[in-house]
């Protein structure tokens, strides 16, 4: 009623943004609390702050009545239906809810994607349709399916005597206990049906997704309530990682297997087409380096709407940044265990760039999502923004996506992108592994990057430097400094000067020589490059949150 209302004062559909979908929801919160009734209704009912936001997606794009007149028109069945006094027959309320649901499938014809269109049908009836009003008790009564009471809006004469009223009272008594039966038996059947017509549009959604998807796919098929068996009903106390697509649960199967669960929250963001696409091209990859997709799941739900779901296998020693950055970690990495991991690192980009067709270049290489086996082998994770390239051909982008520090000058600078934008960030993690140091240590004024950092010491003849303290006494001086020349030569700016992925791994074995490193040209290494990425991180960048997945 109250959404309805607003659509008649404001002629918008839902509230502007989640700011005043907050407010509004407190507010109804401190009108039950003053009526005595008990505190949790609200969170149980309205845990989810966007509940009233409007989304394009929320109803094929429509926002505002001007869009629904754009879409349906300005004399649809439903404006010929649901207006007037609906409670003289209830002819005439039927045939208003079978309207609603003729415009409702009309609506979902034109955006199969949209999830609110039947409740847009209900507010444009009750609140611009309808002359009455959505407050009025008939209009409330067979649109909303709320049996308001009239006592509070009508008061009795106070004339009529008690005689009066009692004869009238059981003059009617029958006739209206007989159309209260009647009416709710009808309310009860529409209701019914109403969900039982909503509930198959869904059921139709997922199996779609499910025919289109499995075909193509070695990955399994999920049903949600394994899932949430799986991880205690997605519970606070199994979530392992949250970043800015999703958060990841640890979750345990039926079979004993365990796994990571991967919720993803952005869906407007991330549409039907790209979901499938990802999956199917994730459920393709196959390599001891790579985090395969051991399966997925889609739902959708007439109260909580479309869901998605990527299923991992779990890594039990959590991700890289966990052992370098941690200070609870008792326990340093090894020399060889930081070695074993920047080789495992670069044969899993090496597969992606050469072993598959089309190349896959993943653009957002950073120590959270190189994740640890049990015995301590590494493999890269999270393709949610991998893109496939064309026979191989760079290509300019106006959607950077990446982590602020990692990227590439010429992919966040220009937008262009090629498979030497991931070895620019294979080569920070390289740097970082061996130094223990983050791409940006902002202790200091200077805030020097890492590779400008590496740099210095390695001009200065000061390469030890460089190695974290732990490992300084542990490995071969010779290959530790090959290292990081390789390092800081995947990390130039200049995208020339790089090697391949296949290039700086053979380097990394030592099966070939690594070239002089070129100097770097400080003014676009340093304060140039820096402050032009740091404005458009603010924009366009994905945060570096912990997401392990």
């Amino acid at each position: 009623m109250g959404l309805a209302q607003h659509l008649k004062e404001t002629s918008m559909f839902y509230l502007p943004n989640k700011d005043a979908s907050s407010a509004c929801i407190y507010d109804f919160k401190t009108h039950l609390l003053k009526m005595g009734l008990p505190d949790f209704l609200v969170p149980s009912c309205l845990n989810d702050t966007n509940e009233f936001v409007i989304k394009p997606s929320s109803c094929a794009g429509i926002l505002s009545v001007s869009d629904w007149i754009k879409k349906v028109g300005s004399s649809s069945v439903l404006d010929s239906s649901c207006d007037g006094d609906l409670s003289e027959s209830l002819t005439k309320c039927g045939s208003c809810y079978d309207a609603g649901m003729k415009v409702t499938s009309q609506l979902v014809t034109l955006d199969p994607n949209s999830t609110k269109c039947f409740y847009f049908s209900v507010f444009y009836a009750a609140g611009v349709v309808n002359s009455f009003g959505p407050k009025d008790p008939r209009v409330a009564a067979c649109i909303l399916s709320l049996p308001l009471s009239t006592s509070a809006n009508k008061k009795g004469s106070n004339n009529l005597s008690r005689e009066t009223v009692l004869k009238l009272v059981s003059g009617l008594l029958g006739s209206i206990m007989g159309i209260l039966v009647a009416f709710g038996l009808f309310v009860l059947y529409r209701r019914w049906d109403m969900r039982r017509k909503v509930k198959a549009m869904h059921e139709k959604y997922v199996s779609g997704m499910k025919s289109q998807i499995l075909p193509t796919m070695g990955a399994k098929w999920f049903d949600i309530t394994e899932l949430e068996l799986a991880t205690n009903g997605f519970s606070q106390r199994n979530m392992i990682g949250q970043g800015g697509s999703g958060v990841v649960y640890k979750g345990v199967l039926s079979d004993g297997n365990i796994v990571a669960v991967k919720q993803i929250m952005d869906l407007e963001a991330t549409g039907d087409d790209e979901f499938r696409n990802e999956a199917e091209m994730i459920s393709k990859i196959r390599h001891r380096n790579l985090l395969s997709l051991r399966g997925f799941c889609v739902t959708s739900d007439i109260f909580k709407g479309k869901g998605r779901y990527l299923v991992y296998d779990f890594m039990p020693n959590g991700s890289l940044e966990d052992h370098l950055f941690n200070l609870q970690k008792n326990q340093q990495l090894t020399w060889p265990q930081r070695k074993n991991i920047i080789l495992d690192v670069a044969k899993g980009l090496a597969y992606l760039h050469h072993g598959i067709k089309p190349a896959i270049y993943h653009r957002d290489i950073k120590a959270t999502n190189i994740l640890l086996d049990s015995e301590m082998k590494a493999r890269v994770a999270d393709f949610g923004l991998a893109k496939q390239s064309t026979e191989g051909q760079s290509h300019l982008t106006t959607r950077v996506a990446g982590t602020y520090g990692y990227l590439a000058p010429e992919y966040a600078l220009y937008g262009q992108l090629t498979e030497k934008s991931d070895v620019y960030s294979f080569g920070i993690v390289i740097l970082e592994t061996i130094s223990g140091r983050k791409v940006l240590d902002a202790s200091n004024s200077s805030a020097l990057l890492i590779t400008d950092w590496a740099w210095g010491l390695v001009k200065s003849e000061n390469v030890e430097d460089v190695f974290h303290e732990s490992i300084r006494n542990e490995g071969p001086r010779g290959v530790m400094e090959r290292f990081v020349l390789v390092g800081i030569l995947c990390a130039h700016v200049m995208v020339a000067l790089r090697p391949t992925i296949s290039e700086a791994l053979r380097m990394l074995e030592g099966d070939i020589d690594i070239p002089r490193l070129p100097d770097r040209p400080l003014p676009l290494s340093h304060e140039s490059f820096r402050s032009s990425s740091s404005m458009f991180s603010m924009s366009t960048i994905h945060s570096s949150s912990r997401s392990n997945y």
